[in-house]
């Protein structure tokens, strides 16, 4: 098993890149509208009153366009994903579902790449669009078992800490409340704290 010091298990969207505000202006461009008090609402169908068909095509087919290659940090994550590279020497196993397109999973590495230097992310593990991450995770608990694992999706934070990572919850509107067996934070400094402190 490797030193629970040297890496930490991490989903991207939601979590170091944001997703959400790309998504959005994309969604926006094609002419649709959000619901009211969709910052509180998890789920593409529901932010935007439409069917979760036709929703999972929309993620599907943003998941593989350009833009993806282009999202945004969030919040503060670049700034402490790059200290905790740099300063304390993690390093970073991505895994997330954006689609099994090749192209659209090379263009996620050079984002990462990008915002968070060359090499900080050790390996990306990238599933098809929207699945669950049961397999890969339980495949990665054997040789990285008690590392940290940082997630936005409830279940996925749960599902962590059953297979023995240490789950961090990224708070977000649809998870404000959320309790569990994982630690709930707000932001990267928060992040930090807990894992250098």
């Amino acid at each position: 098993m490797i030193q629970k010091q040297k890496y930490i298990l991490t989903d991207c969207d939601g979590v170091c890149l944001d997703w959400e505000e790309a998504f959005m202006c994309w969604m926006k461009e094609m002419g649709h509208q959000t619901v009211e008090g969709y910052q509180f609402m998890y789920g593409v169908h529901k932010r935007f009153g439409i069917t979760k068909e036709l929703s999972n095509k929309l993620v599907a087919q943003f998941n593989a366009s350009a833009a993806i290659g282009f999202l945004p940090p969030l919040r503060d994550a670049q700034y402490y994903i790059k200290k905790l590279a740099e300063k304390h020497k993690y390093k970073f196993i991505a895994v997330t579902s954006l689609s099994s397109d090749k192209y659209a999973q090379k263009l996620r590495e050079r984002n990462l790449n990008k915002l968070f230097g060359s090499g900080t992310f050790e390996e990306v593990h990238c599933l098809e669009t929207g699945a669950d991450k049961d397999e890969i995770l339980r495949y990665l608990a054997f040789q990285y078992e008690g590392c940290y694992w940082i997630e936005d999706k409830i279940t996925n934070a749960e599902l962590g800490s059953k297979l023995g990572y240490d789950s961090l919850l990224l708070e977000h509107g649809h998870s404000m409340h959320a309790e569990g067996d994982f630690k709930v934070v707000k932001n990267w400094e928060e992040i930090y704290n807990v894992i250098t402190g």
